[in-house]
């Protein structure tokens, strides 16, 4: 497996937010996380990456614990993050912000990469020497997607990528991330249900910090999980 985690739990003071949470994903398999608003997605995502300690459990990456690493060393092994609110940098043009996320990876062929974040989202290269405070919404969010892309990640963490996003937009991120898998592994949180089913090889929804049902998509009992899902 390239990513395994086993036991997790979370807490937040006297809050007990991640309970036991057990999942796997294989190589270059896409994996989505479903749930509700406070169901735990994004302390999941925040606890992989390092940014909130885990009280128990264990985080394991290709072969590798990573469970109290710090979050630079998660990004050294391979692991690329998309925050919720995309945090780009706001005050550097969209090359910077590229040229930033190629350099700190290391890659000596950083204009090569920056290039294929260009064809990717073509966009980017039209705004190119745009801030990014600047861009839209769903500018950002794609500008967000290609610095984290520009790290050349075997693991992508992607934290609700559609959110905010007008349409056209939507059908371009899921282009690529479709695109992506099969390449690389994914672990994806999604409100929107039908891009989510769309991708993801296997699932997991999380209710109330718990793994309420998970499995591959192709046997997901789809009533079960929107009902599940409701609001």
């Amino acid at each position: 497996m390239s990513l395994s985690i086993e036991n997790l739990n979370q807490h937040y003071g006297s809050s007990h937010t991640l309970k036991n949470i057990s999942f796997t994903a294989a190589e270059a398999e896409c994996v989505a996380v479903l749930g509700r608003n406070g169901a735990g997605k994004t302390t999941l995502l925040k606890c992989l990456m390092g940014l909130l300690p885990a009280t128990s459990g264990a985080i394991v990456y290709q072969g590798r614990s990573l469970t109290t690493a710090p979050p630079h060393l998660r990004a050294q092994a391979g692991i690329g993050y998309v925050p919720q609110g995309r945090e780009i940098f706001a005050g550097l043009s969209v090359r910077e912000n590229l040229e930033i996320a190629a350099s700190a990876a290391g890659h000596g062929d950083g204009d090569a990469v920056i290039a294929e974040m260009i064809e990717l989202f073509p966009v980017l290269g039209e705004m190119w020497r745009r801030r990014g405070g600047d861009l839209s919404g769903g500018q950002q969010q794609q500008l967000s997607i290609a610095r984290a892309l520009a790290t050349r990640p075997s693991l992508m963490i992607l934290d609700e990528p559609t959110e905010g996003v007008q349409p056209s937009i939507v059908k371009r991120i899921e282009e690529v991330v479709g695109a992506l898998r099969g390449r690389l592994t994914i672990l994806l949180v999604e409100q929107y249900f039908d891009f989510a089913r769309s991708i993801a090889d296997a699932y997991l929804v999380l209710q109330r910090g718990e793994v309420a049902v998970s499995g591959r998509m192709a046997e997901m009992e789809v009533d079960r999980v929107r009902k599940l899902l409701a609001v």
